[in-house]
């Protein structure tokens, strides 16, 4: 099994959240066992020749994904939330929206510095929230090996914005 089988999966829903949007829907792979197992196995061949001890995965979707991975490559997980949903010390970083701005936290003994992690979320778009979990990992003194997410929407700057990161996509859809 390819992507391709991955890319029928991805409903697209005109005018969602609002009119002009084409929503990338995520939910009828997330519905299918089989390609919800072979999305985690495409995710970790892109793990392939790196040495994390932790998968980070960005709130929400990105838990989803994330998790899954972390199991599968036997690592520790940890979540990036958004401000006000993590119990202890935080540090926190402020993104901007398409409509606003928003801020993303961790814990702040989530990692020790010199670890090395990948930042796993559902859809790269402009790159915001991803720029803002590398800069917490950085924070902290650990070390992004690769951003990777399953959808990649083509024409919104979200890779040039995440260099000199490495960014890994399992498809490609214009936006």
């Amino acid at each position: 099994m390819h992507t391709d089988a991955l890319r029928g999966a991805i409903r697209s829903v005109p005018g969602f959240p609002k009119p002009g949007i084409l929503f990338r829907d995520i939910s009828p792979l997330l519905e299918s066992g089989e390609l919800f197992h072979h999305t985690i196995d495409l995710l970790s061949a892109q793990c392939d020749g790196c040495s994390p001890s932790k998968i980070i995965g960005l709130d929400a979707r990105g838990f989803i994904f994330g998790g899954a991975l972390a199991y599968k490559l036997e690592i520790g997980f940890v979540p990036i939330r958004k401000k006000g949903k993590l119990p202890f010390r935080t540090l926190v970083q402020s993104y901007e929206l398409e409509y606003g701005a928003a801020e993303f936290e961790i814990h702040e003994d989530s990692l020790a510095p010199g670890e090395s992690v990948i930042i796993v979320d559902d859809l790269l778009a402009t790159g915001g929230t991803a720029r803002a979990a590398i800069q917490l990992v950085e924070k902290l003194g650990a070390r992004v090996e690769r951003v990777l997410f399953v959808l990649e929407l083509e024409g919104l700057g979200g890779r040039v914005l995440l260099e000199p990161a490495e960014v890994g996509s399992l498809m490609k859809f214009p936006a």
